[in-house]
């Protein structure tokens, strides 16, 4: 899998990829990143990358030409991406699905602006999409391109040491994870529930199934009608909505 992020802080995300999944994908060369410095595309001797708007108005905006030429540079370096993400508030939600999407790419370039914002050119000319990583605003695109690249990067076979643990993430089928424990059995007056204990693996798989159902229902009930149920969670879900109509 092959990252590109352009920024003009290349310092900020190096330190967010030296350690974790992504820097063991790294080392075991199943996952390539190169950051990009904008300012290396500029051309006057105070490497400007941002400019006063046009129409007025409160601080910068940044200017295309650096972005256009960095793309050119990723093009003969790298090859042509399958991707060009804009991280912008004003983009399409950042889902699971979509890094589920983003990961049979294999080759996706990620943008940070800075700033006021970036030229309404850059999306014209060099971004073929954009997403957010949620409803709210942070100060540059970095923190969100290296959410990206971690949850791409988990996907891809061999950058996580058990498969199965990847599997089991919340939002993989849909729903959230089932509660996890761990020594000691008891701790503070909480104990872990016995069907963990018991060694009934049947048993055991069933009750964190419905445990993430359950979860799901009370904490983030709009992903359940999306979900991929099987035959066991649509049942428990109906008994769920009966007894949710009998309370009320």
């Amino acid at each position: 899998m092959k990252f590109d992020i352009v920024t003009i802080f290349p310092a900020m995300v190096a330190a967010g990829l030296t350690e974790g999944v992504v820097a063991r994908g790294v080392e075991r060369g199943l996952v390539d990143v190169r950051i990009w410095n904008l300012r290396d595309q500029t051309t006057d001797r105070h490497r400007s990358v941002d400019d006063v708007p046009y129409g007025g108005g409160p601080g910068m905006v940044m200017t295309p030409e650096p972005w256009v030429r960095t793309l050119e540079a990723i093009r003969r370096d790298r090859g042509e991406p399958a991707a060009v993400v804009l991280l912008s508030p004003q983009g399409r939600v950042f889902t699971q699905a979509e890094a589920v999407r983003l990961r049979a790419l294999d080759h996706v370039v990620l943008l940070c602006g800075r700033y006021e914002g970036i030229d309404e050119r850059v999306r014209d000319l060099v971004a073929t999409e954009e997403l957010s990583v949620g409803d709210f605003v942070v100060s540059g695109g970095e923190l969100p391109a290296l959410l990206v690249v971690d949850a791409v990067s988990r996907l891809v076979p061999g950058v996580v040491g058990d498969a199965e643990s990847v599997v089991g993430d919340s939002f993989t089928r849909g729903l959230l994870d089932y509660p996890h424990y761990t020594r000691p059995a008891e701790f503070e007056g909480r104990t872990v529930p016995e069907v963990l204990l018991s060694g009934h693996h049947r048993e055991i798989r069933q009750w964190r199934k419905r445990m993430a159902l359950e979860r799901t229902l009370e904490r983030r009930p709009e992903l359940v009608e999306g979900a991929a149920l099987d035959v066991d969670e649509q049942a428990w879900l109906r008994e769920w909505r009966r007894r949710r109509e009998d309370e009320t």
